[in-house]
């Protein structure tokens, strides 16, 4: 997928900056090329939720945010999550004392 495409599908107006972080997070991601597709995926399905995959303003990797509007929609979304890293063989990191994850990486 192209990363013009990729930054639009996560809601971001493609520019130089952007662009460049993305690369850095396809750099930074181990088998990136492996899990992108089910990045885009799971954002798209986190969106019901009121959740989504974003791009980390202090790390050089993808997050997912929880902001469901309920407790239900959150316990909902961590699901989701489990699914997603499970499945998909995905190394994510829940941050302590919040719901936000960091995709590290495809794991072997």
């Amino acid at each position: 997928m192209q990363r013009d495409a990729i930054l639009t599908q996560l809601g971001y107006a493609p520019n130089d900056a952007l662009l460049s972080q993305l690369e850095r997070i396809e750099n930074n991601t181990h088998g990136y090329d492996k899990i992108s597709k089910h990045i885009m995926d799971l954002h798209d399905t986190l969106k019901i939720d009121g959740s989504f995959v974003a791009m980390s303003n202090t790390n050089d990797c993808f997050k997912i945010k929880i902001e469901a509007r309920s407790p239900e929609l959150a316990e909902e979304a961590h699901a989701k999550i489990k699914h997603f890293s499970d499945k998909f063989k995905v190394i994510v990191n829940k941050l302590d004392n919040k719901d936000t994850y960091y995709i590290v990486g495809f794991d072997k």
